[in-house]
């Protein structure tokens, strides 16, 4: 039957059912693969292939919290997903705490920490939705505030 697919059919049937933005649990996710032929799937297996292909729960344009891929790791657009994760963007005058939609902190740290120290962030932490930005100078806070606000098209 065909309970014999391969790992990369897996792979694109999850990466497919997930650009549908449609699926608000792992169960929902594991479900679907089932249905799809792929009856060895399980929670576990669900959950790691998340972590592994960098998912994040996000509203879709229902406003409904689901699981989705986010854009290749680049340089956001003004029409790039990534924008729509940033929330907050304040400093205090020694570190930027930036507040996203749950689960995206680490992918948009991920991004930050590629623009480098030359460009103002000497690194990031990252919890679930909170991002602390220590600049490479405090001198320029404002500066990288604003490159950050610019960066997610955020307005604030």
């Amino acid at each position: 039957m065909r309970t014999n697919k391969n790992q990369e059919q897996l792979t694109r049937s999850f990466k497919s059912l997930l650009k549908e933005e449609r699926f608000g649990s792992q169960g929902e996710i594991v479900t679907a693969l089932q249905a799809q032929g792929f009856d060895s799937i399980n929670q576990s297996k669900v959950s790691r292939m998340l972590s592994k292909f960098g998912a994040v729960r996000t509203r879709n344009a229902k406003q409904e919290m689901v699981y989705c891929l986010p854009a290749e790791l680049g340089v956001p657009t003004a029409g790039s997903p990534l924008k729509n994760l940033v929330l907050d963007v304040d400093h205090n005058g020694a570190m930027i705490v930036v507040r996203t939609s749950p689960g995206a902190a680490q992918l948009i740290a991920r991004l930050l920490d590629s623009i480098g120290k030359h460009d103002g962030i000497l690194g990031t932490i990252a919890g679930d939705d909170t991002i602390f930005i220590a600049p490479s100078f405090t001198q320029d806070i404002e500066q990288t505030k604003s490159m950050v606000v610019e960066l997610f098209n955020y307005n604030s």
